[in-house]
């Protein structure tokens, strides 16, 4: 009998540990107090900023966000060189740990809302969803704080 079918056999068995690696895996994204600062009229440039969670087994990375309220939406990051804060685009997302957890928050990663269509108002509220590399898109709702807010509980979150 010609080896083929060991081959076959072999070959099926392969496919089937290759194919059944990703499927295993577990993916697991949550998103928590998203939240966003009021802005003045004329101001076109928002920030957006939110508590990811990875409860899976396996990183991934949020590489991109979109908002009906914004022309277009980035992830940004802040750091200090030289004495001066710096930000900048961050193009290749930011990276979220298996069982882990990050946080956009002011003066650190954070999302960059440009070309507001209106000015964000406290006390409002606006949708947005963020892709990630692996879990694919999760809808988030910002609450939208004062000017000048320090952290999520001045959007009205507990």
């Amino acid at each position: 009998m010609p080896p083929f079918p060991l081959y076959g056999f072999a070959l099926a068995g392969v496919l089937l540990v290759a194919g059944a690696s990703p499927a295993a895996a577990e993916i697991s994204i949550g998103v928590e107090n998203a939240w966003s600062r009021a802005t003045p009229p004329g101001v076109e440039i928002g920030v957006g900023y939110l508590t990811i969670k990875n409860e899976g087994d396996t990183p991934d990375r949020l590489v991109s966000v979109t908002t009906s309220v914004a022309e277009k939406t980035e992830i940004h990051q802040t750091t200090m060189a030289d004495g001066k804060m710096e930000m900048r685009p961050v193009p290749d997302g930011v990276a979220i740990p298996a069982k882990g957890t990050v946080v956009l928050e002011p003066a650190g990663y954070h999302l960059m809302l440009m070309g507001l269509k209106a000015p964000l108002e406290k006390g409002s509220t606006f949708s947005a969803t963020l892709t990630f590399e692996r879990a694919g898109t999760v809808d988030v709702t910002f609450s939208v704080a004062g000017l000048g807010a320090p952290g999520p509980d001045a959007a009205g979150h507990h």
